[in-house]
């Protein structure tokens, strides 16, 4: 199989990206909310991750962003519209306009969001923990921030100063402090920090049509489908699991790698501590990846009860259900076995409201975790992974309280909850 040039570098729209979009699947650590995707999770294009937040492109050309914002980094500029890419940096984010420029915001040390004049002619866009990477149409990188020639002390490591000649680049990809460009020859250009080898692009290098960069580490996809890891491994993001065969895209996080196969599923391999290489089921449907510091993101095009609706399009519209927010219709949930449903209602068990030990029922045993939601939620949760703290909000009024106590007793008399 050989990866196109032109779809795997420059991102050109394919043609699902030209309809109603797709949803974002997102896991690994949600500490600030990163992984808790907006509603209505439909019509996306495009996503993209910073630090500890995510980025998603929609059809109509907004842009959508969540997660932590403690420099402004998810608050979008007016006007949001007509952007037609997202990147995110750590505590920063840019988008690309259809007029070639490109807005910048959050996070704005080193000037990270001063994007240079002439803010023009640009068709990709990358951002890196201290820099960030613009494409200009005529092939050549602009970068801003740390970095710049004749800058020295951390984190000025030479990440901006674009090795000549500054021509022939057909994308970029920015790391922790080390940059990568691709020449339309199929070469790889890496230049910055290079204290693990994350500038040391393997031999032989040619023939690739991709790059990614993580904090330390560097990837690259080949034209016959694999992908190129090399710089820092010190828990195994450079270790390509097998068969290193069929991806047509790439990501980068912290130390985790993501890669896109041909058939939609992705694969992920490297630092696993919060889940963000636990790919969610059925994995499947997949069109694209992004990697945060410890969390992932997949934007899914998937149809995964066959009725010709894509499943994002059935939630949308209520022909689905999806109580537990994983953009997978229940009734997939349930057959995949991913939710149990033990008392055959189709309702996942993790989403019965009154239910509060996930067994199907609602009886006296869920008295004591019900009791337990009420006095703390980081203790129900923890007793309890895999249920749903919701559950015990029986009066529906967005809350777990104590005015949820006679409701909950109206469920435990009626062995249910309307």
């Amino acid at each position: 199989m050989r990866v196109s040039l032109a779809v795997a570098v420059l991102g050109l729209w394919a043609p699902w990206a030209q309809g109603a979009g797709g949803a974002i699947v997102a896991w690994g650590e949600n500490n600030s909310g990163q992984c808790n995707v907006p509603e209505p999770n439909t019509g996306f294009v495009a996503v993209a991750a910073g630090a500890e937040h995510s980025l998603g492109l929609k059809a109509d050309g907004t842009i959508v962003a969540w997660g932590w914002n403690d420099h402004g980094e998810c608050d979008v500029p007016a006007p949001n519209t007509d952007y037609v890419a997202v990147t995110g940096g750590y505590w920063h984010s840019r988008g690309l306009k259809a007029d070639g420029s490109i807005v910048a915001w959050g996070w704005n040390s080193y000037g990270l969001c001063d994007v240079p004049a002439p803010n023009t002619g640009f068709v990709a866009v990358a951002g890196g923990t201290y820099h960030s990477l613009g494409l200009k149409a005529d092939g050549s990188i602009v970068a801003w921030g740390a970095g710049q020639p004749g800058q020295s002390g951390f984190p000025n490591c030479g990440q901006c100063n674009v090795p000549q000649p500054n021509t022939g680049f057909v994308a970029g990809a920015a790391g922790a402090e080390h940059s990568l460009g691709l020449k339309a020859d199929g070469t790889i250009v890496a230049w910055g920090w290079n204290s693990s080898g994350q500038c040391n692009v393997p031999a032989p290098n040619t023939g690739f049509v991709a790059v990614a960069a993580g904090f330390y580490h560097s990837l690259g996809l080949k034209g016959d489908g694999s992908i190129v890891a090399w710089g820092d491994n010190f828990y195994g993001q450079c270790n390509l699991p097998a068969p290193n065969t069929g991806f047509v895209a790439a990501a980068s996080g912290f130390a985790h790698s993501l890669g896109l196969k041909g058939d939609g599923s992705i694969v992920a391999w490297g630092y696993n501590d919060s889940g963000q290489c636990n790919v969610p089921w059925p994995n499947a449907g997949f069109v694209a990846v992004a990697a945060g510091n410890d969390h992932s993101l997949g934007l899914v095009t998937g149809d995964c009860n066959h009725n010709g609706i894509p499943d994002e399009s059935d939630i949308a519209a209520g022909t689905s259900h999806d109580c537990n927010g994983n953009a997978i219709p229940d009734e997939c949930d349930i057959a995949g076995g991913v939710s149990l449903d033990r008392n055959g209602d189709g309702i996942p068990d993790e989403c019965q409201v009154g239910d509060m030990n996930c067994d199907g029922l609602v009886d006296f045993d869920d008295i004591s975790p019900f009791v337990l939601a009420l006095t703390s939620h980081g203790a129900y949760a923890e007793h309890y992974p895999t249920c749903l703290y919701d559950n015990g909000d029986c009066n529906r009024d967005g809350y777990v309280d104590f005015d949820d106590i006679n409701p909950f007793v109206a469920c435990l008399v009626n062995g249910g909850c309307p």
